[in-house]
C-alpha cells in the first residue's frame, strides 16, 4: 500500500534521477546517462528515427549527437510534474539548454514526458517522449516560444 511518506520518498527519488540525468548530460558522461535507464528502454526523440528501443540504440544516440552540444552548458528545467506510487512514476516539465547564446542547441525549450519503473528498489527510465512545439499551418518547428508565452497564452479554467 502505498503511504504518504512512500510517495514523497519516491517523488524525491524521481526528481533526483532527473538532476543526476541531466547533470551527467552537461558532462557529457554517455555510461552515467545510460546507468539510470531500463534494459528495455523506448525514446521518441526530437530527431529521427521515431523511436529507438533498446539501451545500446540509446547509448549509439547518446554518443552521436553528444559532440554537437557545445563544451560547456547547462540545463534549465521548469514546470517539472511528477505523478507516482510505489512501482512507477510519470514526470513531465520544460527545459532548455544554456550556455553559448548562439549555439543551436541553446534555441529553444522542449517538452519531456518520462516514464519511470521502480525495480528492486532502483529507479529506471522505461520511456522518454521529447518534443519540440511546431506550427500545423506551416508543419515548421517553433523555436523561440517560451513558458511564459505558454502560460500567458493557455485558457482560463
Amino acid at each position: 500500500m502505498t503511504t504518504g511518506s512512500t510517495i514523497t520518498i519516491n517523488e524525491a527519488q524521481i526528481r533526483q534521477l532527473i538532476a543526476d540525468q541531466q547533470r551527467a548530460i552537461c558532462t557529457k558522461n554517455v555510461d552515467q546517462i545510460m546507468s539510470r535507464y531500463a534494459p528495455n528502454v523506448i525514446i521518441f526523440d526530437v530527431k529521427p528515427p521515431l523511436q529507438t528501443k533498446g539501451k545500446e540504440a540509446v547509448r549509439r544516440v547518446w554518443e552521436e549527437c553528444l559532440p554537437f552540444f557545445p563544451d560547456t552548458f547547462a540545463i534549465e528545467t521548469q514546470d517539472l510534474k511528477i505523478i507516482v506510487n510505489d512501482d512507477l512514476a510519470v514526470a513531465h516539465w520544460l527545459f532548455r539548454f544554456t550556455g553559448e547564446q548562439d549555439h543551436p542547441a541553446m534555441q529553444t525549450w522542449m517538452r519531456v514526458t518520462a516514464v519511470c519503473q521502480n525495480h528492486q528498489g532502483n529507479w529506471q527510465i522505461l520511456h522518454e517522449h521529447l518534443s519540440v512545439p511546431f506550427d500545423p499551418g506551416t508543419s515548421q518547428a517553433i523555436f523561440k516560444l517560451n513558458p511564459e508565452f505558454n502560460l500567458l497564452n493557455q485558457s482560463k479554467e
